[in-house]
């Protein structure tokens, strides 16, 4: 079974944070501000705390749904801090039904054993590439709100996102810019790995081959923004196709490979 190998604390700490996360998704409307705000801080902190022990407890495990829960926590530690900066910003239900998806996935196929030991750049290369996801997951997510914005805006109705234009889409191309920079370093780091363990630089499976294509399109992302002054749909479509490349590139991977093929990386 692919719960056995969870632990009860780990059990806790999931039920634990998805049930806060669930409070402010469901009930958005009949919540006041600092009752939602508290609900999502606290499901913030149990949700890190399931983290930090599937991944350094006893038995250390990583896959596909514990790289979409820590994107997850990832994407909701920039809306944190975000928030601090523009108090209009409105996508707590939505990132409040991500982290409760997020979290009871990672606990119901918490990956296979983690062995760093197995290259001293292993650590790093994961650190990176889960950094690069968190961050094109936050330029997905206000690609999203960008494009709902305008929407919004054509049908001359009030914005629901509670930002400007002008904004969304300043903060939608740093953090793609930001997870550009990181995904090549992934890729670099990635590259040492695979000499160290397998002999070559590059090994040509589906992980690197998606890895790659996400770099081209986000790379064509901002060249386009630099050289043509992309914005509105074509940006934010490129930036969807991007995140599912890259989506592809480990968590598909890794879905096949623990779920449909039940066998180890």
């Amino acid at each position: 079974m692919i719960l056995s190998s969870a632990s009860a604390l780990g059990g806790v700490l999931t039920a634990a944070a998805a049930t806060a996360y669930a409070v402010p998704a469901a009930a958005t409307s009949r919540l006041s501000e600092a009752a939602a705000r508290r609900a999502l801080v606290a499901a913030w902190l149990l949700h890190g705390a399931a983290l930090v022990w599937g991944l350094v407890g006893h038995a250390p495990r990583f896959g596909f749904a514990p790289a979409l829960s820590v994107t997850a926590w990832l994407v909701l530690t920039v809306y944190a801090v975000e928030r601090q900066v523009f108090p209009q910003l409105h996508a707590r239900w939505a990132l409040a039904g991500l982290g409760t998806v997020a979290v009871l996935l990672a606990y119901v196929f918490p990956g296979t054993p983690l062995h760093v030991s197995a290259s001293p750049w292993l650590p790093l290369h994961l650190a990176l590439g889960v950094a690069s996801y968190g961050l094109f997951a936050a330029a997905a997510v206000h690609a999203w709100l960008l494009q709902r914005t305008e929407r919004t805006m054509r049908n001359a109705a009030e914005p629901q996102a509670g930002l400007p234009l002008l904004t969304l889409e300043r903060l939608t191309f740093r953090f793609a810019a930001a997870g550009f920079v990181l995904l090549t370093a992934t890729l670099l780091a990635g590259i040492f790995f695979s000499e160290y363990l397998y002999g070559r630089a590059w090994r040509w499976d589906h992980k690197t081959v998606f890895s790659l294509l996400s770099w081209i399109a986000f790379a064509w992302l901002l060249v386009g923004r630099l050289r043509f002054g992309w914005r509105g749909r074509k940006a934010v479509r490129v930036i969807y196709i991007g995140s599912v490349l890259l989506l592809l590139a480990y968590v598909g991977s890794r879905f096949v490979l623990e779920v449909i093929l039940q066998r180890p990386a």
